[in-house]
């Protein structure tokens, strides 16, 4: 009887970490989803209201802004024209914890339905999305985001 007690006391913050790792999981994955629902939604003070206070936010082209007030304005004119219309997904979400309150996620999307500055469509897109993942006072944020436009870039050699 002492042996089992011993285990399980022993086994215990094993299972809790492997519970709590689970429960993160399904928590960024959340985040993701707030990502692209407000993404959809054309919404850049929900879109930022994802990331972190002090975030720093780099898109496709290379150009960023910092911090959460600056990531929405960056994205409110672009929401309002270019991508008006748009609608992204995502396709898979990686996600490598590099302590219990640090991950590195990385989230392929597809997206439809942008358009030029003329107005005109965009073929539509694949990419993937970087994340630095931060927990704070119990929930998740982005911390730091980089975007890659793979469908810019050539097939792989086979």
């Amino acid at each position: 009887m002492i042996r089992i007690v011993a285990l399980c006391v022993l086994l215990f913050p094993f299972l809790l970490m492997a519970q709590t790792a689970e429960t993160d999981e399904h928590a960024i994955r959340a985040v993701m989803d707030q990502f692209m629902d407000a993404w959809n939604r054309h919404d850049a003070k929900a879109f930022a209201a994802v990331f972190a206070e002090d975030a720093d936010f780099t898109n496709v082209r290379g150009v960023g802004a910092s911090g959460r007030q600056k990531i929405e304005d960056f994205h409110a004119p672009m929401f309002a024209t270019v991508f008006s219309k748009s609608h992204q997904e995502y396709t898979d979400i990686k996600t490598r914890f590099v302590r219990p309150d640090v991950a590195a996620v990385d989230v392929h999307w597809k997206m439809t339905g942008a358009i030029d500055a003329q107005g005109n469509p965009r073929p539509d897109r694949e990419g993937l999305l970087s994340f630095v993942m931060t927990k704070e006072a119990g929930h998740w944020e982005i911390a730091v985001m980089h975007n890659l436009d793979i469908s810019a870039l050539p097939p792989p050699a086979k």
